[in-house]
């Protein structure tokens, strides 16, 4: 990498919820159209974004860097006391992995976050950060920083303090952040930084806290933090970004924002210094299944056991519900043995054992349980193991649709459980493999063209009349799937008059904002399982329920 460029080290996405305006794929296109060689995600508290940012970034041709912008309490993170009770609150600290081992730990630090820490925000402490602190980089922070805080209230000696303290748990992994905007609290921000990188020897980054994309996106910022607060953008104690510029800047223009500050150049520099310092690599290919215990056998035998032995119960209910011929016994063996080959070949004798427990002992519990549907119903040996309801050969079905030898990739099982006892199966599974192993599945609801025209209408003062009446000239779903404004005024001649007459402004804004993710909630029945606790592998959170959820 050239020092001649410029990195984002400090970015927030559409995962930084109701606050990042920026969405995934546009930001990283264009990182990598401006010649910038690698660019970080950090979002507030959560690594939602982490795959989609990482396989967005591989075919830009641009190196991802893995982050988080973390809350972190001074005190403890098990104290949830107010401040006016003594509670000590929270802060930011940007934080982004450097390798593999940094991204497990920073997985366990926003799981932790959760999981011991939340009150009002998911919390870590300095007691966590010293704990997994091997493979990460540490970023002073913002002006919402400890330090940030201490310098805006002249405590210079504290900041020395903390500082100090944050250099012996990271060592030459922790750097002060500046950043270029022209306001009072960030120029004496960047002063105190600089004051203490002269007289601590640690380094300065320039970072810019990136949330929008283009300049002129900063009113759709301000409407969007509008929506989040649910206020109006008349208001005059909105939350607001005065006098800020959050898009991304390309090298140039974070020198000439900087102005006469004379560190601005080797500041902006090190942002590339630090990302060269930065390696992560995902593998998709390595399957984390959960260990079923076989009591003393292999896996592949204990399959073929219970696969046989259920043969036999399903021959029985077969010749009591038809007549039966016997040369079909050779067909049904043949198949069975093929398909057990195969599946033993194929590695997934654990997942076909798994799989048949849980349905197994939900049938036994007197849960419904659906008969079986997509490629799986094809299989003899899914139907012996009682995973489906169906006799393959008797319906015809092709167990080549389900598992090819020539398209090696994971079988999938569609199960459907009754939602009176659903909760029961999962239960049973988080019983037999452990909590630390078990968690079900976060989904994101996204802003839709109507709830965008709606929010932006509220924020901009609209009534509600009005902003429901041009959300109804959107197009009704067309099987099951949205359609976007953009097609919407194509399609709808009274929705383009609009756009291009009174509701220039509400339209152009909804059409920024249509796409973001507003709120996470945990999948009605998807549940992961793996071989190991859940958190070495991916970022978990907390649902309301108190319930293990993957970010």
């Amino acid at each position: 990498m050239s020092s001649s460029t410029f990195v984002h080290l400090h970015l927030h996405t559409q995962y930084s919820l109701l606050d990042g305006l920026n969405k995934i794929d546009p930001v990283i296109q264009r990182a990598a159209a401006i010649g910038q060689p690698a660019i970080a995600m950090t979002d507030h508290g959560n690594m939602h974004g982490a795959i989609q940012f990482y396989e967005s970034c591989q075919k830009s041709g641009i190196k991802p860097i893995i982050g988080c912008e973390l809350y972190v309490t001074p005190g403890s993170r098990h104290d949830r006391r107010p401040v006016s009770q003594g509670g000590e609150g929270h802060n930011h600290l940007t934080i982004l992995a450097m390798n593999n081992v940094g991204y497990q730990n920073l997985c366990r630090l926003v799981s932790l976050s959760y999981r011991e820490g939340f009150y009002f925000k998911p919390r870590v402490d300095h007691e966590l950060l010293a704990r997994y602190h091997e493979g990460l980089i540490a970023l002073s922070g913002c002006l919402s920083s400890e330090v940030g805080e201490l310098v805006s209230r002249d405590d210079i000696e504290n900041a020395r303090k903390r500082v100090e303290k944050y250099s012996s748990i990271f060592g030459d992994r922790y750097y002060l952040e500046v950043q270029p905007h022209q306001i009072r609290e960030q120029q004496k921000l960047n002063l105190g930084c600089t004051e203490l990188a002269q007289s601590l020897g640690i380094p300065l980054v320039a970072t810019t806290d990136c949330h929008y994309l283009e300049e002129e996106d900063h009113y759709a910022q301000e409407v969007l933090m509008c929506i989040s607060t649910g206020k109006q953008i008349t208001d005059p104690d909105r939350m607001r970004h005065e006098g800020v510029h959050l898009y991304l800047k390309s090298r140039e223009e974070m020198i000439r924002e900087f102005g006469e500050w004379r560190y601005a150049d080797d500041a902006v520099s090190r942002s590339v210094e630090i990302a060269e310092r930065c390696g992560l690599s995902f593998d998709f290919s390595t399957y984390y299944m959960p260990k079923f215990e076989a009591s003393g056998e292999t896996l592949e035998s204990l399959m073929r056991k219970e696969a046989r032995e259920g043969f036999g119960e399903r021959l029985k209910e077969i010749k009591a519900r038809r007549e039966w011929r016997a040369e079909e016994q050779n067909e049904y063996e043949e198949r069975l043995e093929e398909e057990l080959d195969l599946i033993e070949k194929m590695g997934f004798a654990g997942y076909f054992l798994v799989v048949s427990d849980f349905i197994v002992w939900a049938k036994k519990q007197g849960i419904p349980v659906g008969p079986g549907r997509g490629s799986a119903a094809g299989s003899l040996v899914a139907y012996c193991l009682r995973i489906t309801e169906l006799d393959p050969i008797e319906h015809k079905l092709l167990f080549e649709r389900f598992l090819n030898p020539e398209r090696v990739s994971l079988p999938d099982i569609d199960v459907d459980f009754c939602i009176h006892g659903r909760d029961d199966v999962i239960r049973y599974v988080v019983e037999k493999y452990g909590k630390e192993k078990v968690a079900q599945i976060a989904t994101f609801g996204t802003l839709k063209a109507k709830a965008a025209i709606k929010d932006v209408g509220r924020a901009l003062g609209k009534s509600y009349a009005e902003t429901d009446r041009v959300a109804q000239l959107v197009p009704a779903p067309r099987q099951g799937f949205d359609y976007p404004i953009e097609e919407a005024i194509k399609m709808e001649p009274q929705l383009r008059d609009y756009a291009e007459g009174e509701g220039r402004e509400l339209i152009s804004l909804a059409m920024k904002i249509e796409g973001l993710t507003r709120h996470t909630s945990t999948h009605a029945a998807g549940v992961v399982i793996g071989d190991r606790p859940l958190h070495e592998l991916l970022p978990m959170m907390v649902d309301k329920d108190g319930n293990d959820v993957t970010q």
